[in-house]
């Protein structure tokens, strides 16, 4: 069971466009060089122009954005050192973030905008995952068994996300806001686009 992908520890991976505030991409993997890569590459195949990333210090990402976009890309490091404030033992020291020492940004590729070198959109999205999503509620029974269901309630919540779900700020649906949706979808919509259940064989 040791080592065997989806007992452990499972990542998911997000790509949020700061203006829009759609989800551009996203993979539910380890945290590792290989898933690194697999969602660079998701993430660049959406896209038909240039753009500035900002990821955080996550050294796998170096890696993957320069292999997928080359040099074809404004990318930008975010590193942000935590203290363990929280030193000792129990669920206060499990679950308790520590606190941030300081914020460096780096260039890496390309020339980014350093003012709009940010992870604060990402990390702000983290929290419509856990009030709209139990599987990402802590300390609950209510998290997935199977990884395949988890990848399947990851796609439903991101799908209403950018299809479904009016932003305050926007007025519309962020897949509205870029043009790739005309009207608020229904949940109905969703669901139509799934495959129709085969029927078990007699």
């Amino acid at each position: 069971m040791e080592g065997r992908f989806g007992v452990g520890d499972v990542w998911t991976w997000v790509a949020i466009d700061a203006d829009t505030k759609l989800i551009a991409s996203w993979l539910v993997g380890k945290r590792d060089g290989g898933y690194a890569f697999e969602f660079i590459n998701d993430l660049a195949s959406r896209l038909s122009h240039r753009i500035q990333v900002t990821t955080d210090g996550h050294r796998a990402y170096l890696i993957a954005v320069e292999n997928t976009f080359g040099a074809d890309v404004d990318y930008a490091m975010l590193v942000k050192p935590f203290t363990d404030t929280h030193a000792g033992e129990g669920n206060e020291r499990k679950y308790s973030p520590g606190e941030c020492c300081h914020i460096r940004k780096e260039a890496m590729i390309g020339d980014p905008d350093m003012k709009n070198v940010s992870t604060s959109y990402v990390e702000r999205q983290n929290l419509p995952v856990r009030m709209s999503n139990r599987r990402f509620t802590r300390l609950t029974n209510g998290f997935s068994k199977k990884i395949e269901t988890m990848k399947h309630s990851v796609a439903l919540h991101f799908m209403h996300y950018n299809f479904c779900r009016i932003h305050k700020t926007l007025r519309v649906t962020p897949a509205m806001d870029v043009g790739l949706a005309t009207h608020i979808w229904e949940i109905e919509k969703i669901i139509a686009l799934l495959d129709a259940p085969k029927e078990k064989a007699a």
